[in-house]
Formats: structure tokens, C-alpha cells, sequence
């Protein structure tokens, strides 16, 4: 009994398994078929959708691939369309120049045709011309037979009588013209002779070119001279070789003169002497250190005189180097009057005048102030050029104005004046140096040639230093000893002496002393 209970509920159990199986068997299908279903419809959605957003998109392209076609299209026919007209304009011109060309050799052959008549013309006339000639002279020879015969003398008798009464008549007009010529000269002789004399005494005995030659220097006693010239003459000698500036000591009181016409180079050998006869050693290696220590001394000197005067005139924003330049226009004269001062008085009625025509007077005053910074050159190249134009280059140079640049430059005509400022620079430079006792032009051709006979010496290689001292009669020449021996020294005096000779025209004679001097130098420590 419990046997049978057991099997039935094992059985029980069993088929209840089995129809849970099968059940979940039928569920699983029933699931499955309905998920294939459900992507089967979804995939054609998707399809369909696709299928629309392709032909969208296929829409779109078309219409783009459409309006690209058509820009294109108008592009390529706006092109053919520009060629056509060039080709219209090309075809235009050639028929227009072979319309020209056709009316050009009609004209020519025009003119040939009438040139050949007018050849033609002139041989004709040439022909009656020459016939005519011979006409005359025919009637020409008849005529002078007819006279030989009527006077009963021949042509060249004629001739000679008439030569022989004319030089007689000539002879007696001449020495009457004479003796009035003399006696008018006999009552004008002495005034004429005094003016003379007035204008040569006015010529040579200025005051000008004594200060702007020679300068003086002051001396406690005379013993110092004989410490200045040195053993031999050695301390002298270095002073000159260092300065360039003649130092000339005679019998006069407390007094030892130096010359050159550089006054730069006058005023360093002036403060240079106080330097070493105030400290009392005095020898060439102490007088060549004093010597630089005074270049850069007189250096910032220039520079100080460039401020001050800029801020006297109240010009404001000028280059470093024009202010250099201007300071240096203080040991400068021009025809004997100081050329800082002319250039100050300049810029001054620059200024009124402009005030006074209602342009801008700062503008002026800087334009009068620089138009002669090109009368300091620095370099021996720049005196070749013009000094109106130098100055306008270093204007530019600098930043200057173009106005104020072209004042520069045209104050001389030597270029067009293009703004008001030029021609007032001008006429302001000639009342500055018109006045009466301004100027004298006797000085600054003076000084040319001193420049000039010392360019003549530069022109030679080996040619360190070259100074012309006693008023250009002498020409003093340092020579490199690395690069000429005492044989060329003697060869190179010659030379330079000969070419003077050839070159240049002077006074009197030029002495050429070439020095060549060899130095050893060690330093003890």
C-alpha cells in the first residue's frame, strides 16, 4: 500500500515534469516566433526608412550637383565672353594701325612726290644761280678794264694807293686818340691810383684772417719757452707732430704765437701748452697723453656749445649728431665771419621773417640754424661735395623735414626750391652776410688752399699726417716707417713737391718736409 502511494506520487511527480517541460517548450516558441515578427517589421521600417532618406538625399545632391553646373556654366561664359571683347579690342587696334599705317605711306609717298619736285625746283634754280654768276663776273671784269683803262693805272696799283691812304688816316686818327686818351688819364691818374692803393690795403691787412689764423699764447716769464722747445728742439717737434699747429717762438715778451688755419686744431694746441706749463713736466710721451685728453675735452666742448645753443634758440627733438655738427660751427668762419654766430643770427631772422608771413617760425629757426652744417665736413670725401647739398644729406640722414631739408639744400640754387621756407633761408643768409664788416672773401680762399696743399699730400700712400704751417709756405708730411723707407721718404718730398708745382697756383714757393721717424717702445713694470 505505502508501495503503491510511493509510485503514484513519483509518477505524479514525473508528469508533472514532463508537462512543465512541454509548456515551456510551447511558451518558448510562442516567444521566439513573436520576437522574429517583431524584427521582421522593425527591418522594414528601417528599410523603408532608408529607402526615403536615400532618395532625399539623392534629391538634394541632384540639385546642388545642378546649381554648380550652372555657376560654372556662367563663369565659363562670362570668361568666353571677357576674350571675346579682348579679341574684339585686339582686332580694333590692329585695324586701326593698319588704317594709320595705310594713311602714313600715302603721306609719305605724298611728301616723296613733293620732295622730288622740290629737288627738281632747287637744281633748276642753281643753275640759273650759277648762270647769273658768270654773268657778273663777266660785267665785273669789263668794268675794272674800263677803269684800268679810264684811270690808266691797274687794279692792284689801285689796290696799294687805297691801302697806303687809309693806313695814313688810321695812324692820324689813332694818336689823336691818344693824346686824349692820355691827357684823360693824366686827370683821373691820382685819384684812380689812390683807389687802387685803398682796395689792395683793404684786401690783405684784414683783422679777420690774423685772429682766424693765429692764436697767442700767454706765458708767465721766458724761461718756460726754453722748457717748451726742450732739448733740441724735441718737445717743440712732438707738439707740432701731435696738434699739427706751427708753434712759433721768438723775441716776443711772454708771449708764444701758434698757427694754423684750423682753429679745432689751435684751440687743442693752446689748451694743451696751458695743460703742460701749468703742470711743468713736459716731455713727448706726456705731451702726445695731454694732447688726446685735450681732443676729447674740446670734443665735449662742441657738444655743450651744439646744446646750448639749440635751447637758446628753442629748437627742441635735433639728432645728436646735428648738435655735434652745430657746436662744431663755432671754431669755423666763413669769409671771415664765425659761422655759429652767422648761423644763430640766420635762424634768428628766419624766425621773425616767418612770424611775419604766418608760416612757422620754430620750423624756420631750424632751417636757418642748419643750413650751413655742411661747411664742417668730417671727413676729407665730403669736401668734394657741395656744402648746400652736404647739409641737405646729413638732414635727411637724420630725420629732418622735407622742408627743412630742401631750405638746406636750395639756399645756394643749387636745387629747386619746392617749399616758402627756401626762399626765405635764402634771402635771410644774404642779409646776415651782407652787412658791412660780415665778411671777407680773401680768408676763406685762403684757407681753401691750405686744405687743398694738405689733400695734396694724402693723395700719396704711407701719408699719415699732413699739416700746411707758415701761412701754406711749408707742407710738413708724416709718413708710416712700416711702409716707406728713408730712400722713398727723399723720392716722396719730390713727388708731392712736384705735383704742388703742376696742380695748384700760389704765392711765393711751398717747402715739402717729409719726417719718417722709427719709435721703440717697452714698458717697464
Amino acid at each position: 500500500m505505502e508501495t503503491n502511494t510511493i509510485l503514484m506520487i513519483v509518477g505524479g511527480v514525473v508528469l508533472g515534469l514532463i508537462l512543465g517541460y512541454i509548456i515551456a517548450k510551447s511558451l518558448e516558441k510562442s516567444n521566439a516566433s513573436k520576437l522574429i515578427k517583431d524584427a521582421k517589421n522593425e527591418a522594414n521600417s528601417l528599410l523603408k526608412q532608408a529607402k526615403h532618406d536615400g532618395e532625399s538625399i539623392k534629391k538634394d545632391k541632384m540639385l546642388q550637383a545642378k546649381e554648380k553646373f550652372i555657376e560654372l556654366k556662367s563663369e565659363h561664359e562670362k570668361v568666353i565672353l571677357s576674350r571675346d571683347k579682348k579679341m574684339a579690342e585686339a582686332e580694333k587696334r590692329t585695324r586701326d594701325k593698319e588704317s594709320q599705317t595705310s594713311s602714313e605711306l600715302a603721306k609719305a609717298k605724298k611728301t616723296n612726290q613733293s620732295l622730288d619736285d622740290k629737288v627738281k625746283d632747287y637744281n633748276f634754280r642753281l643753275e640759273f644761280l650759277e648762270k647769273k654768276k658768270e654773268e657778273v663776273e663777266k660785267a665785273h671784269k669789263s668794268q675794272i678794264k674800263q677803269l684800268e683803262v679810264i684811270s690808266s693805272l691797274s687794279a692792284e696799283d689801285a689796290k696799294s694807293q687805297l691801302v697806303e691812304s687809309l693806313k695814313a688816316e688810321a695812324k692820324t686818327d689813332a694818336m689823336s686818340y691818344l693824346q686824349d686818351t692820355l691827357e684823360e688819364a693824366k686827370l683821373t691818374a691820382q685819384q684812380e691810383a689812390k683807389k687802387i692803393i685803398i682796395n689792395s690795403i683793404q684786401r690783405i691787412g684784414t683783422e679777420e684772417a690774423i685772429d682766424n689764423c693765429v692764436s697767442v699764447f700767454n706765458i708767465e716769464s721766458d724761461d718756460v719757452k726754453g722748457r717748451i722747445i726742450g732739448r733740441e728742439g724735441r718737445n717743440i717737434r712732438a707738439i707740432e707732430a701731435a696738434t699739427g699747429v706751427e708753434i712759433i717762438v721768438d723775441d716776443t715778451p711772454e708771449a708764444i704765437i701758434l698757427s694754423c688755419f684750423d682753429s679745432v686744431r689751435r684751440e687743442i694746441a693752446r689748451l694743451s701748452l696751458h695743460k703742460l706749463v701749468t703742470d711743468g713736466r713736459i716731455h713727448p710721451a706726456r705731451i702726445e697723453e695731454i694732447v688726446k685728453k685735450t681732443e676729447k675735452q674740446i670734443e665735449q666742448e662742441i657738444i655743450e656749445v651744439g646744446k646750448r645753443t639749440v635751447i637758446d634758440l628753442g629748437i627742441h627733438g635735433l639728432h645728436p649728431e646735428l648738435i655735434k655738427l652745430v657746436g662744431r660751427m663755432k671754431y669755423r668762419s666763413s669769409y671771415g665771419q664765425n659761422l655759429l654766430q652767422h648761423s644763430r643770427e640766420v635762424a634768428k631772422l628766419c624766425g621773425v621773417m616767418a612770424a611775419e608771413l604766418g608760416l612757422n617760425p620754430k620750423l624756420a629757426k631750424r632751417a636757418g640754424l642748419l643750413h650751413d652744417i655742411g661747411k664742417v665736413p668730417s671727413s676729407e670725401a665730403d669736401m668734394e661735395t657741395p656744402h648746400a647739398i652736404l647739409g641737405m644729406q646729413w638732414a635727411e640722414k637724420h630725420g629732418e623735414k622735407s622742408e627743412v631739408c630742401n631750405a638746406i639744400g636750395a639756399h645756394h640754387d643749387e636745387i629747386e626750391m619746392t617749399t616758402l621756407l627756401s626762399p626765405i633761408v635764402q634771402v635771410c643768409d644774404a642779409i646776415s652776410g651782407a652787412r658791412p664788416g660780415a665778411r671777407r672773401q680773401v680768408l676763406d680762399s685762403y684757407i681753401q688752399r691750405l686744405k687743398d696743399l694738405e689733400d695734396v699730400a694724402f693723395g700719396f700712400n704711407g701719408v699719415n699726417k699732413a699739416y700746411a704751417i707758415q701761412a701754406g709756405r711749408e707742407l710738413r708730411v708724416m709718413v708710416e716707417s712700416e711702409k716707406v723707407t728713408d730712400e722713398q721718404a727723399a723720392n716722396l718730398s719730390f713727388e708731392i713737391s712736384q705735383k704742388i708745382q703742376t696742380d695748384m697756383t700760389y704765392p711765393g714757393q711751398v717747402k715739402v718736409t717729409v719726417i719718417r721717424e722709427t719709435r721703440a717702445v717697452n714698458i717697464a713694470k
